[in-house]
């Protein structure tokens, strides 16, 4: 068991029967009272962001996660199908456990978070950054430049991104995952 000392963030702790990563944490020593530690916690099931906040000196289930590396096969009619990069061990994993479905390309790298008790996927994470091409593109406008002005873009994965002006269809870009807007062109 552990105290409220030991919360940083990122942690996993289980609460009320559910998993939480912690995704704040700040400790308050007000000037009359005892200490507190205030948090936001992030239900790993749900993905529900709640405050919380925690009497300092209580005890806290730490719960016991794993980061795995996958690689995206394909996907059909019962889910995501992702292979480990060690073991070559196959696993299928639902679509609302990703974090950027829309972004994920065969071939492409993953992290899985596991509950080690449980052997149960908890969530599926993209790279903060993937390349992906333009399949189509409307046309830009000449001199329609005088702003910073962005257009819809149809990438290989079948999701919309809006571009500047001048990328075309067939150039690649990176798109931020985490967002899912541009970020820069890739050569």
């Amino acid at each position: 068991m552990a105290t409220t000392a030991d919360i940083r963030n990122g942690l996993c702790i289980e609460l009320n029967g559910e998993l939480y990563s912690i995704v704040e944490f700040q400790h308050v020593k007000p000037g009359k009272g005892a200490a507190f530690v205030r948090t936001k916690l992030k239900n790993l099931r749900t993905g529900r962001v709640i405050p919380n906040t925690f009497n300092s000196g209580v005890k806290i289930d730490i719960a016991r996660v794993e980061r795995r590396p996958y690689q995206f096969l394909y996907k059909d009619p019962s889910g995501y199908n992702f292979m480990h990069t060690e073991t070559f061990e196959q696993i299928t994993i639902e679509e609302t456990l990703i974090n950027a479905p829309q972004f994920l390309k065969e071939g492409q790298g993953v992290e899985v978070l596991f509950h080690a008790d449980t052997e149960t996927p908890l969530t599926c994470e993209l790279p903060a950054f993937v390349v992906l091409e333009i399949t189509y593109a409307e046309p830009g406008v000449k001199g329609d430049t005088a702003t910073n002005t962005l257009r819809p873009a149809t990438v290989e994965t079948g999701a919309t991104v809006n571009i500047p002006l001048f990328v075309n269809s067939g150039e690649k870009i990176k798109v931020d995952t985490r967002t899912g807007e541009y970020s820069e062109r890739v050569k």
